[in-house]
């Protein structure tokens, strides 16, 4: 394991890999302390994450290092107290608001298509996972905020991912400080999450200043409308900043790259926006299906939220092995994803499979959202999200490779991100352009 901690520091996906292709699906890592097993048998899976959820919780170092970020909000919080948080902001994410945010996510996208007129017609290259990120920022704050967060945009996009890389950074270390101790890394993290704060304070300040208008059930107002206090208020914000910004912008980014990669598969979502009638949010499986199953498929081989752990309050058994009170367990939806007898070629690009009547939500060997009690909140919406995002912006333009193209490295953060950014020709469509629906 000393050679283990700097593979997991220098390319933690890898390190996964070559232990599981090693030792099988039940990897016991031979750390002090508590026992850390790598589950990878998707009937363990379902254990840990559904079937015996209310053993295995989010008391681990993982999400306590998150939990500096965010706070007890929903993403990190290890005890009871989700629940409450859970039953309060889900009406922002009921289906009947879908429809309500679809304008909301068309309109953000529009706004880039109406820069991108200016292109010329033989395209120039961009970086898309800067332009996801301010993208899934502008929709975060008018769908769930009911604000525009156009003029915080660059200080909660530096101040998230700065923190974010912190908060791996210490989970890697061998042996991890507390965090108030004064190292360099400790004092960047409390700049970036004071940033944060500041950042959250001001938009709960121009809504108090508007009033709570609970009949927008937008998520802001749900959580001032129950009473809660400022500081639980702004732990939920960060979180779905983080959680509702950074997973979609993850998502997005490449999902564009397996599309430039892939012209053909591109060359059909196009043509199926092209002929698709006048869409509303509840009709996009069944009117784009091919750009649905493009999404399954992209999720699938690069799920945003690439690890989860959970530790046991009580005994458990896994694998057919006993494990005591403790022990924590690290699932890796990117190891799931890549198993060849759930995937045939399951290195390759492939959406066809989830065309026709599969079932994407109770699989535990896909699992880009989580699986059982504390399954992502904004699942659905995150579904439709990336579907009328490419619907709009690859209408009438295309995303090619540049010249001398190769992918970049994959830093694998809280979600995966492509290492420097990720560049792509994007030109307008060669001949008369694409109608998307509206």
């Amino acid at each position: 394991m000393l050679r283990g901690f700097a593979a997991i520091r220098d390319d933690p996906l890898a390190f996964l890999e070559q232990a599981q292709g090693r030792y099988g699906d039940l990897v016991a890592f031979p750390v002090p302390g508590t026992p850390a097993l790598l589950v990878n048998d998707p009937a363990d899976v379902r254990r840990v994450l559904q079937t015996n959820a209310r053993t295995w919780t989010k008391n681990t170092i993982q999400y306590a290092a998150l939990a500096r970020v965010t706070g007890p909000g929903l993403l990190a919080v290890a005890d009871e107290r989700w629940l409450t948080r859970r039953r309060i902001a889900q009406p922002a994410f009921h289906h009947h608001r879908l429809e309500a945010v679809g304008e909301s996510i068309r309109a953000a996208a529009r706004r880039v298509t109406t820069a991108w007129a200016a292109l010329p017609v033989g395209g120039t290259v961009l970086d898309v996972d800067a332009l996801a990120m301010e993208m899934t920022l502008d929709i975060v704050g008018r769908t769930l905020f009911d604000q525009d967060l156009g003029h915080s945009t660059d200080a909660l996009v530096r101040a998230t991912d700065e923190a974010a890389e912190l908060v791996v950074a210490q989970g890697r270390s061998v042996v991890p400080l507390p965090s108030w101790a004064p190292t360099p890394v400790n004092r960047r993290m409390r700049r970036a999450v004071a940033e944060l704060d500041r950042v959250c304070r001001d938009v709960v300040a121009e809504r108090r200043a508007r009033g709570v208008q609970e009949e927008h059930r937008d998520l802001l107002s749900l959580l001032l409308a129950a009473g809660l206090p400022d500081d639980a208020v702004r732990d939920e914000l960060v979180t779905m900043v983080l959680a509702g910004h950074e997973t979609v912008a993850s998502a997005l980014t490449w999902t564009l790259m397996l599309l430039a990669e892939h012209p053909d598969a591109q060359d059909r979502l196009r043509q199926e926006v092209k002929q698709a009638a006048d869409l509303g949010v509840a009709g996009l499986r069944s009117g784009l299906p091919w750009t649905r199953a493009v999404v399954d498929e992209s999720l699938r081989l690069f799920p945003p939220g690439w690890v989860v752990s959970r530790r046991t309050a009580g005994p458990d058994v896994l694998g057919g092995h006993e494990v005591p009170a403790g022990t924590v367990a690290i699932v890796s939806p990117w190891l799931l994803h890549r198993r060849e007898d759930a995937w045939p070629g399951a290195a390759e690009f492939r959406p066809e499979r989830f065309l026709g009547d599969v079932a994407t939500t109770a699989r535990p060997d896909y699992v880009p959202f989580g699986l059982g009690p504390r399954l992502c909140i904004g699942r659905d919406y995150a579904l439709v999200e990336l579907v009328l995002i490419l619907a709009e912006l690859l209408g009438g333009h295309e995303v090619r490779l540049p010249e001398g193209w190769r992918r970049p490295p994959i830093d694998a953060f809280v979600t995966l991100r492509p290492r420097g950014g990720l560049s792509l020709r994007v030109a307008p469509v060669p001949g008369p352009a694409a109608a998307t629906p509206t």
